[in-house]
């Protein structure tokens, strides 16, 4: 109703000013009977007044729509009236919506594309990798074949974050929660991560009760526990310091902590560490960081419904915190 009136206010101004001017007028001519008048005038206003109600029944549909926000676009274009200016709106509306629904199909089917390609790529890549890096580890006492063990390390951590994150698109079918034993996860993380500990002289720590578990997808469980081992190992590197996980509850949730002793993250920032591709003042140091894998790690936690927050001090370490919330169980 207000939009209706804003609308035609001008209007409503202009036929008034219009009806009052022929009243003057005609009292330049002569004419002095007020009456008569007055009378002559309100019938104008009377049927000006019948033409606004008319107009505003057969559109009120459209200034509803007009005012209220819609919910969703199929909204937009589920009504149809018989005025001309709303039919030629929800005929618009339905064209949009139509092209806009064509435009997202294609989208997601490259999308689609994309992802069965890039996690095609990557198992293809892994067999190599793997026949690499078993091959060098045959020669330790090489120099050279320690290298590239190492290398081929890095590139498979590489190609793992690459699949997860080309996963992430369609998350919603593929994971399943379940309940899941918080130590097999780690140890599992900790072992995997056993040739970068030892090549960075770092040494794990694990204090995890046997007997926890938290309700959640193993498989992304893990690759969030990797990608923490990963970062305290990376930042932590030649310190002869250890990387400690840790696992409690507090109040109705399980916290798991994973904690090092390395370089910290600068107070400048700490706010930003979640943010993708961001490196800080680490990134200009360490050249291996990315920027994405505690930005990885925020995703699949919002995605599971745990939280994650960060603490660090610039030289003293860091600490970062996943919280299961509401799923704590004891046996």
């Amino acid at each position: 109703m207000k939009l209706f009136f804003r609308e035609h206010l001008l209007l409503i101004c202009w036929s008034i000013g219009q009806s009052l001017l022929v009243l003057f007028i005609y009292t330049l001519d002569g004419h002095d009977r007020l009456p008569t008048a007055l009378y002559a005038f309100f019938i104008t206003q009377f049927l000006f007044a019948c033409y606004l109600v008319l107009r505003y029944v057969s559109h009120r549909h459209f200034y509803r729509r007009l005012s209220h926000p819609l919910d969703s676009l199929q909204n937009s274009v589920q009504s149809h009236e018989a005025a001309p200016l709303p039919a030629a709106l929800s005929e618009l509306l339905e064209a949009q919506y139509r092209k806009y629904l064509e435009e997202q199909q294609a989208w997601q089917r490259k999308q689609r594309e994309r992802s069965t390609f890039v996690d095609h790529w990557v198992h293809q890549l892994k067999t190599p990798l793997s026949v690499i890096q078993m091959t060098a580890q045959e020669d330790d006492d090489d120099e050279r074949m320690s290298s590239i063990s190492e290398e081929a390390e890095r590139m498979r951590s590489s190609v793992e974050m690459l699949l997860y994150q080309a996963r992430l698109e369609t998350f919603e079918q593929d994971f399943s929660v379940e309940k899941v034993y918080l130590s097999e996860v780690v140890i599992d993380a900790v072992h995997e991560q056993k040739g970068l500990f030892i090549r960075s002289h770092v040494y794990p720590e694990v204090k995890v009760d046997d007997k926890l578990q938290v309700q959640t997808d193993a498989k992304w469980l893990r690759f969030l526990v990797l990608q923490l081992l990963s970062n305290a190992i990376k930042y932590s590197a030649g310190y002869g310091s250890r990387v400690t996980v840790t696992a409690y509850s507090k109040e109705n949730m399980i916290v798991l902590e994973v904690t090092d002793q390395g370089v910290g993250i600068p107070k400048a920032d700490i706010r930003r560490v979640f943010e993708p591709f961001y490196t800080g003042e680490n990134g200009r140091k360490f050249k291996e960081s990315t920027g994405m894998g505690l930005y990885l790690v925020k995703e699949v936690c919002d995605k599971l419904g745990h939280a994650v927050e960060i603490e660090s001090q610039a030289g003293a370490g860091t600490t970062v915190r996943l919280y299961f919330q509401n799923n704590l169980t004891t046996l």
